[in-house]
């Protein structure tokens, strides 16, 4: 199964937190033949994270994260903030305009979306809190699928969808 992360705050932190996940997940597999549940990674960021906000001689990690992916309870959407605390959502979102995407989110949020739904309104919210003008060049947007596989679609697709919403 695949998972995708992402992140607002600060990039370095990041990638020492996504390569921290990476190590964790292969060890799990290669000792027990499956791969992490995704709640598992969660936690093991998470606590790594917690474990930087109580440490003398180092900062906290400065960076929130999404983790996204699917396993065998199903598709899971957790944020975990720098404190270590992380929570499940079904539709969330972090950085600048958060509160403003989050309260779209809200209002639109429907558990019996299909996939192309889900995407669509991600790409309206991004372009709704996004400054200047949002294209293909300048976003990325990932998709857990029902396999569990996570890809990052092409910029022919992500161009696609802005033409869709607007």
């Amino acid at each position: 199964h695949g998972a995708g992360f992402t992140y607002a705050g600060i990039g370095p932190d990041y990638r020492v937190l996504l390569r921290s996940a990476r190590k964790k997940a292969q060890a799990y597999e290669l000792t027990h033949g499956e791969s992490m549940p995704i709640r598992r990674l969660a936690t093991e960021v998470a606590n790594l994270m917690q474990e930087f906000t109580q440490s003398g001689g180092v900062r906290p990690f400065g960076v929130s994260l999404l983790l996204v992916g699917k396993d065998h309870d199903g598709f899971h959407v957790i944020q975990v903030d720098p404190s270590g605390i992380y929570f499940p959502w079904k539709a969330t979102a972090i950085g600048k305009g958060m509160s403003n995407a989050k309260t779209f989110l809200e209002k639109r949020y429907s558990s019996e979306w299909e996939l192309e739904d889900a995407i669509h309104t991600a790409v309206s919210v991004l372009k709704a809190q996004f400054e200047g003008e949002l294209t293909e060049k300048n976003y990325e947007l990932g998709v857990c699928r029902e396999g569990g596989e996570f890809t990052v679609l092409s910029e022919e697709h992500l161009k696609d969808y802005l033409r869709e919403v607007e």
